[in-house]
C-alpha cells in the first residue's frame, strides 16, 4: 500500500489573517468607476486609494500609520479632469506616485512627508500621448524614471519621467483592449494580457513579441517541476473592490510576515497579513533573502540603449527604514533652443518678416526667458521651505 509523501516546504503552514478593526482605514469613499483596476497602491510610507470625487478625478494618500476613521476633509490629490483609473508608487522614491485617468493623461506627483493642509493640485509633470483613456501604469523595476502606460487606444507608451519624453511607443502589438501589464524582474521584458485572450511576452526595445471574487489563493514557486505549488486559500465574506500589495521591504520581519495585501471594501481598506508561524524570535534567513531596495540600477537612457541590470538588493535583517523625502527633478528640453527648420513653414519666410514682427518676437522671447527664471527661483524657494518643514516635523516626532 503506497503512502502519499507530503512535499517539504517552509511555507506549508502559512496563513492569512485580517488586521484588527483599529488597524484598518475606515470611512473612505472608494471609487465606483467601472474599470478593472486595483484602485489601491501602497509602499512602506504611504497608502493611496482612488476615491469618488466631483468635477474630476482624485485619490487620497494616507501615512501608513494613520489608521482608523479618515477625516472627511482630509486633503486629496486632484488635477485630473475625469476619473482616476490607476495609480502606482515609484519603486525608487517612496514620495513619488503616478496616476492615470479617463482624461487621457498621466500625472506624476510629489507627496510630502507631512500631511498638507489643502488638496495637492499641481503635478510635477503631465504626460500626454494617448488618444483614449489611460488605465494601466507600471514603473520599471530597475531603471530610474521609466514609466509604462497603457490606454484604451491599445497602445503601450514607455516614458522618461525625468524629461517628459516618450522613450518607446508600442502601437501594433494588441488588436484590442489591454487588460494588464507586468515587467519581469530586470525590466527587459513585458508580459501583457489582452481582450483577444492572448498572453504576450514582449521585448519593448526591439518592439517584438517573444514569446475578482472573495478569495485569495496563494502558491509557492520553486526551481523544480511542476514549479508552481498550491498552498492554501484565504477567504472572507465580502468580495474585494481592489487590492494593493506591500513591497517586500515594507513587511514586518519580526513577525515572520511574508506578504501584506490592502483589501478595498466599499468604504474601507483592510490589511490582510500573511504569516509563516515560527517559534524563534531570530531573523529567519530562509524567509527573507535579499530583496529589491529603493535604489535604481540604471538610468533611463542606459535602459533605452539596451542595457539590463538586476535590481539593487538590500538585506532586511535589521528591518527597513524608508529614506527621508527625496525630490523628483524633471528636466524638460528647451524647445526655444532647438534649431529652426531648414525650410519655411509658411509662404513667407522668417527673413521676409517685417522689422516690427521681428522686434515683437525678440520681446516675447526675452519676456519668456525672464518668466522662466522667476519660476525656477520660486521652485527653489518652495523646495527649501518644504525641506525646512520636513526637518521641523522630524524634530517633533
Amino acid at each position: 500500500m503506497s503512502r502519499r509523501v507530503v512535499r517539504q516546504s517552509k511555507f506549508r503552514h502559512v496563513f492569512g489573517q485580517a488586521a484588527k478593526a483599529d488597524q484598518a482605514y475606515e470611512d473612505i469613499r472608494v471609487s465606483k468607476v467601472t474599470w478593472d483596476s486595483s484602485f489601491c497602491a501602497v509602499n512602506p510610507k504611504f497608502l493611496a486609494i482612488i476615491v469618488e470625487a466631483g468635477g474630476g478625478g482624485a485619490f487620497i494618500v494616507l501615512p501608513l500609520a494613520k489608521t482608523g476613521r479618515v477625516d472627511k476633509n482630509h486633503p486629496l490629490v486632484t488635477g485630473h479632469t475625469a476619473p482616476v483609473l490607476d495609480i502606482d508608487w515609484c519603486p525608487h522614491n517612496d514620495n513619488v506616485i503616478a496616476s492615470a485617468s479617463d482624461d487621457t493623461t498621466i500625472m506624476v506627483w510629489q507627496i510630502p512627508d507631512y500631511t498638507p493642509m489643502r488638496n495637492i493640485t499641481e503635478p510635477i509633470i503631465t504626460l500626454e500621448g494617448h488618444s483614449k483613456r489611460v488605465g494601466i501604469l507600471s514603473w520599471h523595476p530597475t531603471a530610474r524614471n521609466v514609466l509604462l502606460s497603457a490606454g484604451g487606444d491599445n497602445v503601450i507608451i514607455i516614458w522618461n519621467v525625468g524629461t517628459g519624453e516618450v522613450l518607446l511607443s508600442l502601437d501594433d502589438m494588441h488588436p484590442d483592449i489591454i487588460h494588464s501589464v507586468c515587467w519581469n524582474s530586470n525590466g527587459s521584458l513585458l508580459a501583457t494580457t489582452c481582450k483577444d485572450k492572448t498572453l504576450r511576452i514582449i521585448d519593448p526595445r526591439k518592439g517584438q513579441v517573444v514569446a475578482g471574487d472573495s478569495s485569495i489563493r496563494y502558491f509557492e514557486i520553486t526551481d523544480e517541476p511542476p514549479f508552481v505549488h498550491y498552498l492554501n486559500t484565504f477567504s472572507s465574506k465580502e468580495p474585494q473592490r481592489g487590492m494593493g500589495f506591500m513591497p517586500k521591504r515594507g513587511l514586518d520581519v519580526s513577525k515572520c510576515e511574508i506578504a501584506r495585501f490592502f483589501k478595498l471594501h466599499e468604504r474601507k481598506c483592510e490589511p490582510i497579513i500573511m504569516t509563516v508561524p515560527r517559534k524563534s524570535d531570530l531573523f529567519q534567513d530562509d524567509l527573507y533573502p535579499d530583496t529589491p531596495g529603493p535604489e535604481p540600477a540604471l538610468e533611463a537612457d542606459e535602459w533605452l540603449s539596451g542595457q539590463d541590470a538586476e535590481p539593487v538588493l538590500i538585506s532586511l535583517r535589521d528591518g527597513y527604514v524608508p529614506p527621508k523625502h527625496r525630490e523628483l527633478r524633471v528636466t524638460k528640453r528647451n524647445i526655444l533652443d532647438a534649431r529652426p527648420p531648414s525650410g519655411p513653414r509658411r509662404s513667407q519666410s522668417a527673413s521676409d518678416a517685417p522689422l516690427s514682427q521681428q522686434h515683437t518676437l525678440e520681446t516675447l522671447l526675452a519676456e519668456i526667458k525672464g518668466l522662466r527664471e522667476q519660476v525656477q527661483a520660486q521652485e527653489q524657494r518652495i523646495t527649501a521651505l518644504e525641506n525646512m518643514l520636513c526637518e521641523l516635523v522630524d524634530g517633533t516626532d
